[in-house]
Formats: structure tokens, C-alpha cells, sequence
């Protein structure tokens, strides 16, 4: 009984609800997206050792990879990990690659 008149009064009383951001919105926010130019992706295995050189660095949520454009789309979160991370996964895998930007 308490414990509903504590919650009318501050209904009443206009005091800020207090709100906590799931951790999911949290994760969301600290996502982002970055496209690779990858030049030297000549042949059919070349994309899928880009995709998993990119994929193994920690952070990374998605690749996708266009092999006819020669780019890598990347999602990753920003709190783990960076572009230059990425690049130098892939750099390190035998394809440099390089940001739009």
C-alpha cells in the first residue's frame, strides 16, 4: 500500500520519471557504418577473404561485400572497434583497403 502511494504522489507531484536506456538502444547507438574501397579483389575467393578477415576483428556486426564495385561495407560498433582496425585486418589478409573519406 505504501508503495502505491509513494508512485500516486509522485504521479501528482510532476517529479521526472526515472527511465534507464536498454542496453540494446545503447549498442545501437554506438553503431556505425563505413565503406572500403577494396581495388585489388580480382577473383571469386577474393571477397570471401576480405569478408572474413574484417569479420574476425572484434566489434564487427556485418560485411557486405560488392565484389563488381571492388567496396566492403562495414557495421561495427564504434565502443569496440574503428575503420582503421578493419583496413588493417584486411591489409594484413592481402587486400589494402581504404575509406571513402
Amino acid at each position: 500500500m505504501k508503495k502505491l502511494f509513494v508512485l500516486a504522489l509522485l504521479a501528482v507531484s510532476g517529479a521526472p520519471a526515472i527511465t534507464a536506456i536498454p542496453a540494446s538502444a545503447q549498442s545501437v547507438a554506438a553503431e556505425q557504418s563505413v565503406t572500403f574501397a577494396v581495388d585489388n579483389m580480382t577473383c571469386a575467393l577474393c571477397p570471401v577473404t576480405v569478408k572474413r578477415a574484417m569479420e574476425r576483428v572484434e566489434g564487427v556486426r556485418d560485411v557486405e561485400i560488392d565484389f563488381a564495385a571492388r567496396t566492403a561495407t562495414v557495421l561495427f560498433d564504434a565502443a569496440t572497434t574503428n575503420a582503421e582496425a578493419i583496413a588493417q585486418a584486411s591489409a594484413n589478409a592481402g587486400y589494402p583497403a581504404v575509406t571513402g573519406g
